[in-house]
């Protein structure tokens, strides 16, 4: 049942009183109130972002991101781990993915901005664990559409080779190390020919997607209905040949392929109805990617023996070519393969600039990120991350990027699931228009009633640290590596340039208390005033009352 409450209005002083005189821990647990998280969004440097997308294209936009990543390209990495169990091993990621999805879909619709699980971090537990968590979706995003790029020039030399006989020279179509790879330039050019269709637009991206996404679904399809006549039912026996443990780790590396569905959740700014549509997305472009990636699997290793897929990552165009012995259906495929792992690249690199975009916003990363041009297009961070992860891609092998991707996917999506939790409990009476469902008994908590243990996002919790154990050691190593990294990035840069910690040093006027986040939320108009002109912000509650009125009296 939705709460119907809101918290009293705070008026005058109490809205704008200073941030006191903090310690040191109490300054990295600074938090910023979640309605001026709303109130700013979309709001740039020079600009702001154009709210242009409807539901469809949100979940578009989600399955874009999605559904091709872990079929097309990480299948041959999974399927050595866990034999024919692999189809388990999707299961069991879907299942982790599904549990926070439902927390990214409250808080989604709760919080409806472009910075997704870092703004909810931002809201709930504070400036240091937004950081960290905003550094992991930089690894989730920038990283995975490095992982993404490496596959797809195995699969435009499936689709050269069948039409025009020819292949790319070896050497420039694999990393370093790999086949005598020295640089990986068809992955290079699928992230800028992405990056130009960015910075087209949002709605123009969209619905580039949305055609990509249909073409994709269409190509596994027909996959599934060419390669069932080639199973055989000795493909499936032994069916878990490496036992439980591979199982889980298969399922691990897979979740890499679920990233994608709080993409939509990126593009919170440039919804047309965030608080419904958001929800909707997340949960639709989960259930379609889960049954597609299911049914795809389990006819993969039914038509081909499952040590045949080592090392293999255009496995799907290889079997659709043994079961027909026919050259033109591999073909079929692997044009709809290089289509769909576009279509990823785009959706996620897109999710990665607004991630970006917000934690500018709030001063944590340079002002440029921020910038927005007329067009509601933010350039420089476009061609910035593009040229980040298109060198990315082309220098680094698959296998070392999806596993980091993973760890970097899973704990931020445990901290969704503890900010659903913290938020349920700091804010109880807040409006949400998605509740993840039996959130526990409720017990008295004031004048209201709390949920005692919010069972779904305790479990979806645990399952991603379950998920992260099953990560080899080299693994944790890169991404301990990496946290260390943007931990000192953050003292040295982003604990003093942060908006909260000039404001509360008076370098941007009276700084907003976090008293102010038991505001209702049905001021959206004055929260803006708040963060953006603070002297206009202080008049009295009165005159803003009688201004809004006007309107009705001329009626």
């Amino acid at each position: 049942m939705l709460d119907k409450g809101a918290s009293p209005a705070l008026t005058g002083d109490a809205r704008r009183a200073p941030l006191p005189t903090a310690g040191f821990g109490t300054r990295l647990m600074r938090r910023k109130p979640v309605e001026r998280l709303v109130a700013e969004g979309g709001q740039g440097e020079g600009g702001s972002l154009r709210r242009s997308l409807g539901m469809w294209q949100l979940t578009m936009i989600s399955i874009g991101a999605t559904l091709g990543t872990g079929i097309f390209v990480v299948l041959g990495e999974a399927v050595p781990k866990a034999g024919p169990a692999v189809v388990i091993s999707f299961v069991i990621a879907g299942l982790t993915a599904l549990f926070s999805a439902l927390s990214y879909a409250e808080l989604a619709g709760t919080i409806p901005v472009s910075g997704s699980s870092y703004s909810y971090a931002y809201a709930t537990m504070g400036e240091v664990v937004a950081w960290v968590c905003g550094w992991c979706l930089i690894l989730e995003y920038g990283v995975s559409v490095a992982a993404v790029a490496v596959g797809w020039g195995q699969y435009l030399n499936e689709l050269l080779q069948g039409t025009l006989g020819v292949t790319i020279p070896t050497w420039m179509a694999n990393p370093p190390g790999v086949d005598g790879g020295v640089f990986n330039l068809p992955a290079l050019l699928v992230v800028l020919l992405c990056m130009a269709f960015l910075l087209g637009g949002a709605k123009e991206s969209a619905r580039a997607n949305a055609i990509m996404v249909g073409v994709k679904i269409v190509a596994l399809l027909l996959f599934c209905a060419v390669a069932f006549t080639g199973i055989r039912a000795g493909n499936y026996a032994p069916f878990m040949p490496l036992g439980l443990g591979g199982v889980s780790a298969a399922g691990a590396s897979l979740f890499f392929s679920y990233i994608g569905f709080d993409a939509a959740s990126t593009a919170g700014e440039e919804a047309k109805d965030p608080k419904k549509d958001l929800p909707k997305a997340i949960m639709l472009s989960l259930l379609i990617v889960t049954a597609l990636y299911v049914l795809v699997a389990a006819v993969a290793v039914g038509a081909l023996p499952w040590k045949k897929f080592e090392g293999s990552e255009a496995a799907l165009a290889g079997i659709m070519k043994d079961v027909t012995g026919q050259s033109f259906w591999a073909v079929l495929l692997a044009a709809g393969a290089v289509i769909a792992i576009a279509s990823v690249v785009l959706t996620v690199l897109y999710g990665q600039t607004r991630i970006l975009f917000a934690m500018s916003r709030d001063g944590l990363v340079p002002k440029s990120f921020a910038k927005v041009n007329k067009k509601g297009v933010p350039v420089a961070n476009t061609v910035i991350v593009s040229l980040f992860c298109g060198v990315l891609a082309a220098a680094v092998p698959l296998g070392q990027l999806a596993d980091a991707t993973s760890i970097g996917t899973l704990f931020a999506f445990a901290l969704v699931n503890v900010a659903v939790i913290v938020l349920r409990f700091t804010r109880p009476t807040m409006k949400r228009s998605f509740r993840v469902p039996l959130s526990g008994v409720r017990v008295p908590f004031g004048d209201t009633t709390v949920p005692l243990a919010p069972v779904f996002p305790a479990i979806g919790c645990a399952l991603c640290v379950y998920m992260m154990t099953s990560l080899d050691v080299v693994t944790w190593e890169v991404f301990g590596g990496w946290m260390l990294i943007g931990l000192v990035l953050y003292f040295a840069y982003g604990m003093r340039s942060s908006r909260l910690a000039r404001e509360a040093r008076g370098e941007l006027g009276t700084a907003v208390t976090e008293v102010a986040q038991e505001a209702p939320e049905a001021e959206p108009k004055a929260a803006v005033k708040t963060a953006q002109a603070p002297a206009k912000a202080a008049k009295p509650t009165a005159k803003r009352s009688a201004k809004s009125r006007k309107p009705a009296n001329r009626k």
